[in-house]
Parts: C-alpha cells; structure tokens; sequence
C-alpha cells in the first residue's frame, strides 16, 4: 500500500507540474507552437481511447465488473462532464453590461474551478488505477499527462486573457493543478470503501472517453489539410498505450 501511494502521489505531482507547460507560449514563435500542439492533441486522443480499450475496459471485465452498474457510472461521468464544460462555457462569454474588470475576475475563477475538479478526478483516477496494478498506474499517468499538456496551453491562454500576469497565472494553474494530489488522498483513503478501485476506474473510462471524443478529437478536424500527421499521431497514441503491456 505505501509503494501504491508513493508512485500515485508522485505522478499526481508530475501532472500538478504540467501546469508549468505555459512557459513554452512564451519561448516558442506561435506558429511552431501550433503546429506541434495539434499533432500532441491527435496523441493524446490515441493514448486516452488506448488506455480506455487497452487497459482499463479489460481490467474491469477481467475483475467480471463489466456490467450494467459500472456502464452506469462511465455514462454519469461523462453526463458530469458535458455539464462542467457547458457551464464553464457559459460563464467564458460575456453578457451585454457586464464590467470588464468583473468578467475577468469571473473568469478566472470558473477556468480556475472547473480545472481544479477536472484535476481532483484524475487525481483520483491515477490511485485507482495505481490499486490495481503498477502498470495500469503507469498508462494511466501517462495518458492524464498527455491531455493536460494541450489543456494547459489552453488554461494558461484564457488567463492571460483575463488579464493575470504570467507568473500570476503559471502560479494558479500550479494551485489548481495540485487538486490532482488531494484527489489522490481521498481515493486512498476511501479504498475501504466497497467497489471503491471499480467505481474509480469506470470514472477513468468515462472522463477520458469524453475527453478524447468531445475536446481533442474535434480539434484535430480544424486541420483538414493536414490529416496524415493527425492519424500517425493517433494511432501511435494507441500504440504507446499498447507496448505499456509489456512493462514488467
């Protein structure tokens, strides 16, 4: 149990510190950047979906957890899901007389809100799947680190449109990036709970289903002229997912 704990805070750690990602808008030229977050976006699709049907999906059916109950909570997560992003998305456009200096500020708080409780999950993922088994662990990290990297350009470019500094808005992603080790705490000490680690993994199978179909997915077909880059990206995301296998 403590080498379990030991590697899930770790990694939460690891992806707490891909809220730093942002320092690369400021030293790469804008067009490279571009051009080299797209085709991590088509990556990190492919590692999401590999991890969902390469690892975690048949985790659950060989546990003989693959049934109505789980599929319940992989489709309530994603319902969670849809619904954090349509309000922060409501809350990103501004209404006709609303204060500038009040839109930022709200803005800022919702971006900040709506990362956090995304981090907290994954947090919580991570652990689960760490219980399981150490390699599950491993691609599970993984493939949380590969979609927070295009997330956090993303998290990082609507503060600084909110009119935070730079260093005032690397050092909130930070903040909000450390609820991944708090929702590695909980997950923890909740593994006395009853079909704790299933539950945990459902919740994994869901967010990054969502994740991977509703946000990178689409991003990728805004690049309708470069579409072989986008499906060697992919596929080599499913890939990596399946050669963790073989990790001893």
């Amino acid at each position: 149990m403590q080498t379990v704990a030991l590697y899930s805070i770790i990694s939460a750690l690891i992806v707490s510190l891909m809220a730093f990602i942002g320092l690369l808008v400021i030293n790469i030229q804008n067009k490279l950047a571009r051009k080299s977050l797209i085709l991590l976006v088509s990556f990190a699709a492919g590692a999401l979906l590999g991890d969902v049907f390469i690892h975690l999906l048949p985790e659950l059916a060989k546990q003989g957890s693959l049934g109505l109950k789980n599929s319940l909570y992989i489709l309530a997560t994603i319902v969670v899901f849809y619904i954090i992003e349509k309000y922060i998305h409501w809350h990103h456009h501004p209404t006709e007389g609303e204060e500038d200096t009040h839109l930022s500020q709200h803005l800022v708080t919702t971006n900040l809100i709506g990362d956090g409780i995304h981090n907290f999950i994954d947090g919580m993922i991570i652990a689960g799947s760490y219980l399981v088994d150490i390699r599950l662990g491993l691609a599970t990290t993984l493939a949380v680190i590969l979609h927070e990297i295009p997330q956090e350009f993303g998290d990082f470019g609507v503060l600084i449109y909110a009119g935070l500094s730079k260093v005032k808005a690397l050092f909130y992603n930070f903040l909000s990036g450390l609820a991944a080790v708090l929702g590695v705490i909980v997950a923890l000490l909740a593994t006395n709970s009853e079909n704790i680690v299933n539950i945990l993994i459902s919740i994994g199978i869901g967010s990054f289903i969502y994740i991977a179909t509703a946000d990178l997915i689409p991003e990728t077909h805004k690049q309708k002229e470069r579409f072989l880059p986008h499906l060697v990206s992919f596929v080599l995301g499913i890939v990596v997912m399946y050669l963790l296998l073989f990790i001893d």
